[in-house]
C-alpha cells in the first residue's frame, strides 16, 4: 500500500503534465477501441453463421438466379435436412437514407432453418398466414418505431414499383451475434407480382439455404450438391454459410487492414508521448535517484519506482479510455444505423485495450529506467547544482 502511494504520489507530481498525458492516453485507447469493434463488425455476418447451413448460388455469379425446380432435387441430396430459399430485393424506405437488407423468403422453411430469429408464436402464425405480411429484426423496428400491424411502403429498385408491406411480427436474436436489421417477406408475394409482369422471370431465386445432417460433412455434400448440377444450364456452387459471407467480407480486405493499419499506429504514438513524459520525469528526478541510490537502495528499486509510476499513469488513462469506449460505440452504432448490423464492444476488444495500454506503460519506462539504474551517485548529486 505504501508504495502505491508513493507510484501515485509521484505519478501526480507534475499535475498538468500527468493529466495532459492521460487524456492522450484516453483518446488513443478509446480509438484503438472503436477501430478493433469496427474490424468486429464487419466480420459479425460470419461469426452468427451455422456450421449447419450451406449456401447454393449459382456458380457464374451470385447476380444469376437458379431455377425454383431445384429445390425439389435438393432435398434428394443424402445429408441434406431441410432446403429454403430467398432473394434479395434491394428496395428503399422512403429515402436512399434508409437503406437495410430485405429478403424475399419461403417462409416456413426459412424460419425453420433459422431458429435464432426467436418470434412469438402468434406473430408467426400471422406473417404465415398474410401473402403481404412482413416481419423485422428488433434492432430494425426500433430504429424506425415500428409496431405489429404498421404498414411498411418499400421502393423497389431491383424490382420496381412501391411494394407495400404489414408488419406481423418482430423477431429478437438469440445472442447478441444476430443479425436484428433485417425485413424478410414472402417469395411467393415477389414471384406473383413479377409473374404479372414478366412470366418468364418469376420461378427464379437467389440463392438456396441447405440445412445438413453433420458439420463435417459439409465438404462432402457441396460436392454431392455441384455435381448434380453439372453441366446444366445454371451451374451451382455450394459453400458453408461462413464461407459465403467471408466473400463479402473479403471485398472490404483492403480497408480493414487500413483499419488495423490505424488502430496500431495510434497505439504506437501514444507510445511515444508517453515514453516523452517518463523521460522527463526521469531528468527531473535524477538527483532524488542518487540519493536513494547513495542510501543504499538497490539499483532494481529506482527500477521499480519508474515502472510503477509509469504503469499507474498508463492504465488510469487506458480504464478511463476502455470506459468511454461503451458509450461512445453505442452513439456511434445509432449514428451509422443498418451499416453495422451487430456492433458491441466485445470482451477481447476489451481485453486488448487493457493489454495495449500495459504494453505503453511498460514500454514507456524501459529506456529512463535503464538510464536511472545506471546513474553515478556522484554526478547525479552534482545535478542539485
Amino acid at each position: 500500500m505504501f508504495i502505491f502511494r508513493l507510484l501515485l504520489k509521484n505519478a501526480f507530481r507534475h499535475r498538468l503534465r500527468t493529466i495532459l498525458t492521460m487524456v492522450g492516453l484516453v483518446v488513443a485507447i478509446c480509438a484503438f477501441g472503436l477501430l478493433r469493434t469496427i474490424v468486429d463488425a464487419w466480420y459479425a455476418g460470419v461469426e452468427g453463421t451455422s456450421s449447419v447451413r450451406l449456401v447454393t448460388r449459382n456458380a457464374t455469379s451470385l447476380t444469376f438466379p437458379l431455377p425454383l425446380n431445384y429445390a425439389e432435387r435438393l432435398k434428394t441430396v443424402e445429408g441434406v435436412t431441410g432446403v429454403s430459399w430467398s432473394n434479395w430485393f434491394g428496395g428503399v424506405y422512403i429515402t436512399e437514407r434508409n437503406f437495410f437488407p430485405q429478403f424475399a423468403v419461403e417462409a416456413a422453411s426459412y424460419l425453420a432453418l433459422y431458429p435464432e430469429y426467436v418470434l412469438k408464436d402468434d406473430e408467426k402464425k400471422a406473417f404465415l398466414l398474410d401473402r403481404q405480411g412482413a416481419i423485422v429484426g428488433r434492432k430494425l423496428a426500433n430504429q424506425y418505431g415500428w409496431k405489429i400491424g404498421d404498414q411498411i411502403p418499400i421502393r423497389g429498385t431491383i424490382f420496381p414499383g412501391t411494394w407495400n408491406f404489414t408488419l406481423r411480427g418482430i423477431w429478437d436474436g438469440i445472442d447478441a451475434k444476430t443479425d436484428e436489421s433485417q425485413l424478410l417477406f414472402h417469395w411467393q408475394y415477389l414471384a406473383e407480382t413479377v409473374r404479372k409482369r414478366q412470366a418468364s422471370s418469376a420461378d427464379y431465386v437467389g440463392v438456396y439455404i441447405v440445412r445438413i445432417n453433420e458439420p463435417n460433412n459439409a465438404p462432402l455434400i457441396s460436392e454431392r450438391i455441384d455435381t448434380l448440377f453439372k453441366n446444366s444450364l445454371a451451374e451451382t456452387l455450394t459453400e458453408t454459410e461462413k464461407a459465403f459471407q467471408l466473400g463479402f467480407v473479403s471485398m472490404s480486405e483492403a480497408i480493414l487492414v487500413a483499419i488495423n493499419a490505424v488502430s496500431i499506429v495510434i497505439v504506437v504514438i501514444i507510445m511515444a508521448v508517453m515514453a516523452n513524459t517518463m523521460m522527463m520525469t526521469a531528468r527531473e528526478r535524477i538527483a532524488e535517484y542518487a540519493t536513494l541510490k547513495a542510501l543504499g537502495f538497490s539499483p532494481e528499486f529506482v527500477i521499480k519506482l519508474l515502472f510503477g509510476e509509469s504503469l499507474v499513469i498508463a492504465l488510469l488513462g487506458g480504464g478511463l479510455g476502455m470506459l468511454a469506449t461503451i458509450p461512445i460505440a453505442n452513439a456511434f452504432a445509432k449514428s451509422v444505423g443498418t451499416l453495422f448490423p451487430v456492433f458491441r464492444v466485445s470482451d477481447t476488444t476489451m481485453l486488448y485495450q487493457f493489454l495495449a495500454s500495459v504494453i505503453v506503460g511498460v514500454v514507456a519506462a524501459t529506456w529512463p529506467a535503464w538510464k536511472m539504474s545506471r546513474i553515478d551517485i556522484v554526478n547525479g548529486l552534482r545535478h542539485v547544482a
